[in-house]
């Protein structure tokens, strides 16, 4: 694919064009949310999550729930990039300008750096589990301090961030089939921690026989209203698992745009979202059940688990396996964002590579304060809320305003349809302002609005955020049509 016309350096080079090859098949799409959702911390909620909604019958409701809608508005940007062939930085000029764009762009991949170094955490903590079984190491961990965190758990995150960038030397394709045989993988090594914990509890369990007590106490600081089990605890559940996506809701395209039909990313999604987070939730409830029932304890982190494992290989092979699924997260989820987030801002001097570069470094600089460390829901809704009104702004654009078309050449151009006011949207940013504004700021810093908004805080950034500019948007009367 040649350069589009009169494309401009400062919004154009390689990796940002528009998709050259489209062999994502729907295998590959399906494996990207292997990959996303097969992770330590997606473990993790979705296991604090089950104690949210104290049965499991009312679990399996909610995260249905929650699932559904997470297929629906992930599609939505998934089709922009099968059409488009574009990243989500390029996609964003449509709405926020040539220049605009680069918040949004931004704003990604900053949020991409935090769920970097939780996923790096978290991977490094299986393998710190594994090793403190020798008494040696046992004594070195707990000798040693650095950084805020022990030397042993320090070594442990550098030796797990570098490899993560041993994965994307060769770029994308490199990363497709890192994740088409890392997804699985993890899936095999979740049934085997569930079957042995199974059988060691005498039989598989679909009830709850963790007493309300007990989950009190563990859901106290999820900041999530009503009791285990109640309805406003349910909404809530379905509510933080949607949020807990919402990153890929605006980069999904990243990937989408390699698929050479919407079929393809239809069947990929259906299998790899609804389909699969079901599953995996069950997995995890399951395993959380049966684990309570061997040990007597509530443990939602994998590794806490495996660390019991009386079995030296099959400890080995879950904190292996859970390594690699958190290198598939970071990979697909952390680095090829703000690869292309970063490269967007300098397109003539930060390449795909590099870009993903700056977010490792900026990972690795945030771990001695740990962000992400505390209650699961907390820190997904904080993280998350922000990225709803860039959706909200985005999503009416692309459907409402332009009817799901828009003019690719133009994106890379300087004097183009997307200038707007010298490059940048002030419609797109006040309606976003506004967006966070409410989804996060007053939530987050203030006592103004009732605890519970925060936990639909990336909901209402999306409806204030994509209303207002809509808004805005009819009050100038550009609605784009659709070319025949």
């Amino acid at each position: 694919m040649s350069m589009p016309p009169h494309a401009s350096p400062k919004l154009y080079n390689e990796d940002l064009a528009p998709a050259k090859v489209r062999n994502w098949g729907a295998f590959s799409i399906f494996n990207v949310w292997t990959s996303d959702v097969h992770s330590l911390w997606g473990y993790y909620l979705a296991a604090s999550l089950f104690l949210l909604c104290g049965s499991f019958m009312n679990f399996i409701i909610a995260i249905g729930i929650g699932s559904l809608a997470i297929f629906f508005l992930m599609h939505m940007v998934g089709v922009a990039g099968v059409r488009t062939g574009v990243p989500f930085p390029v996609l964003a000029r449509a709405s926020f300008g040539i220049w605009g764009a680069n918040f949004p762009a931004l704003v990604r991949a900053v949020v991409a750096c935090f769920w970097y170094g939780a996923q790096t955490a978290a991977a490094s903590g299986a393998i710190v589990a594994l090793l403190v079984r020798n008494d040696s190491l046992l004594a070195f961990q707990q000798s040693s301090q650095m950084l805020g965190h022990t030397t042993l758990e320090v070594i442990c995150f550098v030796v797990v961030w570098a490899l993560q960038l041993l994965i994307i030397q060769r770029g994308m394709e490199t990363v497709r089939r890192f994740q088409d045989w890392a997804g699985p993988a993890v899936w095999v090594m979740m049934l085997v921690l569930a079957v042995y914990l199974s059988v060691k509890a005498g039989g598989f369990s679909f009830s709850n026989d963790i007493p309300m007590d007990v989950l009190l106490e563990k859901t106290k600081d999820a900041g999530v209203p009503g009791t285990p089990g109640s309805w406003a605890s349910l909404m809530a559940v379905a509510a933080i698992w949607v949020t807990y996506f919402s990153a890929l809701y605006l980069n999904f395209c990243d990937f989408s745009r390699y698929a050479p039909n919407e079929r393809a990313l239809t069947v990929g999604n259906i299998w790899g979202l609804p389909i699969n987070l079901i599953l995996f939730s069950l997995v995890a409830g399951i395993t959380t059940i049966a684990a309570f029932d061997v040990y007597g304890e509530v443990l939602l982190h994998p590794d806490q688990i495996s660390a019991k494992f009386d079995s030296w290989f099959l400890a080995l092979l879950a904190a292996l396996t859970f390594a690699v699924a958190t290198l598939g997260i970071n990979v697909v989820a952390n680095f090829v964002s703000p690869a292309f987030d970063f490269a967007n801002v300098f397109p003539k001097h930060i390449s795909f590579k590099r870009g993903g570069y700056i977010a490792a470094l900026i990972a690795l600089l945030l771990y001695p304060f740990a962000p992400w460390e505390g209650s699961a829901a907390a820190f997904v809704g904080m993280v998350g809320n922000t990225m709803g009104p860039i959706f909200g702004v985005m999503m009416v654009d692309y459907y409402l305003i332009r009817r799901g078309w828009l003019n690719v050449d133009a994106l890379y151009q300087e004097q183009g349809e997307y200038r707007f006011q010298n490059g940048w949207h002030v419609n797109a940013l006040i309606a976003a302002g506004v967006g966070i504004l409410f989804s996060s700021i007053l939530p987050g810093f203030t006592h103004l609005l009732p605890e519970w908004w925060g936990v639909y805080g990336w909901f209402f950034g999306v409806a204030i955020a994509g209303s207002l500019y809509f808004a805005l948007r009819a009050s100038s009367r550009v609605l784009a049509p659709k070319p025949a």
